[in-house]
């Protein structure tokens, strides 16, 4: 049943607008979880309001001022209730001058990554609030439980609030300390918007580029900023190609590159050079997967890729990221070079991904290519039983069909 009208305005502003509203009110009345609760219970009132009344010309300006007011309410009550002044609360929140959204956003993603908490607590809870992703999102994007994933974000709301940390753009020697946390939260953002395996989110994408040019702008020089902006152009210049006009996902091998944006590709060529040079000695993983993203920006149609140069990025980056999926992601490369063998028995030989539906689909994709479509059929059935959203079990749905049985 699809939402009405209404309804559906409201999803798109609380998931792709409403963290704006929320790092904005976070400055001004300086508490995470007052800030949340406001932005919440100013969503359940615009529901109410709109489906009566209609959406307003500017629903985001309507949520920030419903949600000040009652974050002005939620002070006065705990005022009351504990005897303390609310008045200097109140006209920090009415006359305190607007720096701009993007500073907003900054101040609150960096105070999220705050070295007090953990690097994966920091991206979670830099997904959950700046983002505007759902637990059960972000508990996907981290590979964990939902149940674990809720714990742990409430247990870092109330670190912040225990220390005290404090809600502001760092100095500029704090600033490699928060890095690695604020890079992972640009990266799985822009990962979340870019739907490799389900719905793309444009506004999530260019919510994640946005950020990491603002930490260009902080950090000129640091190789990774560089090099995870590279890797966001050069993938987000397929955008117009990604999905046929039903909206279906369009594998890379199949894309019409003359609809990729040529100024994104040139800039993102262009910053990959430049991260190569910053980091001579030791190669960083946001730019070596920018590399690998180039090569395939670079060749004029999928057959042309340059594979050796892609297999031999790879081998670079397991050097300083190894991990299962990046392993799957060479396999797959391998598979294209030297064929539909010798890729099965790299993504055969992995370990640790049996619960990836990307790892059964891989192997699907490669043997039905190779004819054993039996055997494809039962990865693609093992894949589509694995947790995954609507968009992503209706591609691999697709696949199966074409093995020549429909899917259940």
């Amino acid at each position: 049943m699809s939402l009405d009208p209404a309804h559906a305005a409201l999803v798109r502003l609380v998931r792709d607008e409403g963290r704006r509203v929320l790092a904005t009110l976070v400055r001004h009345v300086g508490d995470l979880q007052l800030a949340e609760d406001a932005v919440q219970d100013a969503t359940v009132r615009a529901l109410e309001t709109w489906r009566r009344d209609g959406v307003p010309d500017e629903p985001r300006a309507w949520l920030t001022v419903a949600a000040r007011r009652r974050a002005i309410d939620l002070i006065r009550r705990e005022a009351a209730r504990t005897g303390k002044e609310a008045d200097a609360v109140e006209l920090h929140a009415a006359e305190s001058p607007e720096p701009g959204e993007q500073q907003d956003l900054l101040r609150l993603v960096f105070t999220c990554c705050h070295p007090a908490l953990a690097v994966e607590t920091q991206v979670a809870l830099a997904l959950r609030t700046l983002c505007g992703l759902s637990t059960a999102e972000v508990a996907r994007a981290l590979l964990v439980p939902e149940a674990t994933m809720a714990k742990r974000l409430t247990r870092a709301k109330q670190k912040i609030a225990r220390a005290g940390i404090p809600y502001r753009v760092p100095d500029d020697h704090e600033l490699p300390d928060r890095l690695r946390g604020v890079l992972a939260t640009a990266y799985l953002l822009f990962n979340e918007g870019y739907g490799p395996t389900g719905a793309p989110r444009p506004a999530l994408v260019d919510e994640a580029v946005r950020l990491t040019r603002l930490l260009r702008e902080l950090m000129p020089g640091e190789a990774s900023v560089l090099g995870l902006l590279a890797l966001e152009l050069l993938l987000d210049s397929r955008r117009d190609a990604r999905h046929d006009a039903d909206g279906r996902p369009v594998l890379l091998a199949d894309q019409d590159r003359g609809r990729w944006r040529a100024q994104l590709v040139q800039e993102g060529v262009i910053l990959v050079g430049e991260g190569l040079r910053r980091s001579p000695d030791r190669p960083d993983p946001y730019v070596v997967q920018a590399a690998i993203a180039a090569c395939h920006a670079l060749a004029p149609r999928y057959a042309a890729t340059d594979w050796d140069a892609v297999l031999s990025w790879y081998d670079v980056l397991l050097t300083v990221h190894d991990t299962p999926v990046v392993r799957l992601n060479r396999a797959v490369a391998l598979g294209e070079r030297d064929g539909v063998v010798a890729g099965l028995a790299a993504i055969d030989a992995l370990v640790g991904l049996e619960d990836y539906p990307l790892w059964h689909a891989s192997r699907a994709e490669l043997l039905a290519r190779s004819g054993r479509h039996a055997a494809a059929r039962e990865a693609y059935d093992t894949a589509l039983a694995l947790p995954q959203d609507d968009a992503q079990r209706a591609h691999l749905r697709r696949r199966l069909s074409m093995t020549g049985r429909p899917p259940a």
